[in-house]
């Protein structure tokens, strides 16, 4: 119950932000928008469309040091001499772009992943520049060259707004289906997309059946078992 009031907390934190340091008029601010997909739905906390790109930021309220890497499934939160693991949200962002562009019908290099860690955190290891804890204006407006007239930003403003008008998803329904996603042996948790039979090749597992995310190389998710 606590991670959630703190994930609330962080995803209102970040909205102010967003509200107050973005014109309106410029950037078109959503939120907590539940996207369909292959294999169920992505769940976006905040979405930024402008003629500067679109920007997914997921925003993590979490305290004390991070440690993780971009390939890693998971991360490490170290606070007060206590490890806590959570999902790599770089691959929540991807999946997220992956949905929205596959919906909206766009290239997915139109989509900015951002994830935002609003606690009083330090970054332990390298993170790359999307990973950020502090700065989000900055790093939203540090894109400057337009990239879509202002005809297409609005007809893709206007589908997310039919959108959410119509969607009915839940977060109970969503949460159902990530947990039916990650027990699934036939669609990738990481990207959606169907899961095939491969055989190892090389290695000390070659000759041994594994699954493997058909977007492979762009997603390289396998499950060996």
């Amino acid at each position: 119950m606590f991670n959630l009031i703190r994930g609330w907390l962080g995803e209102k934190k970040t909205r102010l932000n967003l509200w107050v340091s973005l014109n309106s008029q410029i950037y078109r601010k959503f939120h907590d928008l539940y996207i369909p997909t292959f294999s169920g739905t992505a769940q976006i906390d905040h979405l930024i469309i402008s003629q500067y790109g679109l920007f997914i930021v997921e925003t993590k309220n979490i305290k004390g040091w991070i440690f993780g890497d971009e390939s890693a499934h998971q991360w490490t939160q170290l606070i007060y001499g206590n490890k806590y693991r959570f999902q790599n949200p770089l691959r929540q962002t991807y999946r997220q772009k992956k949905a929205l562009a596959a919906y909206l019908n766009i290239d997915d290099n139109l989509i900015q992943p951002i994830v935002y860690f609003a606690g009083d955190c330090q970054f332990k290891t390298y993170m790359p520049t999307n990973v950020i804890n502090g700065r989000l204006r900055h790093s939203i407006k540090s894109y400057r060259k337009a990239i879509l007239s202002e005809q297409e930003v609005s007809y893709l403003i206007s589908k997310v707004e039919n959108h959410q008008i119509n969607s009915k998803t839940t977060n109970r329904e969503h949460v159902k289906g990530l947990r039916e996603r990650y027990k699934s042996t036939t669609i990738c948790p990481k990207c959606g997309s169907p899961l095939v039979k491969r055989v190892a090749r090389t290695g000390v597992n070659a000759g041994s059946y594994f699954w493997g995310c058909d977007s492979f190389p762009k997603c390289r998710y396998i499950k060996n078992k």
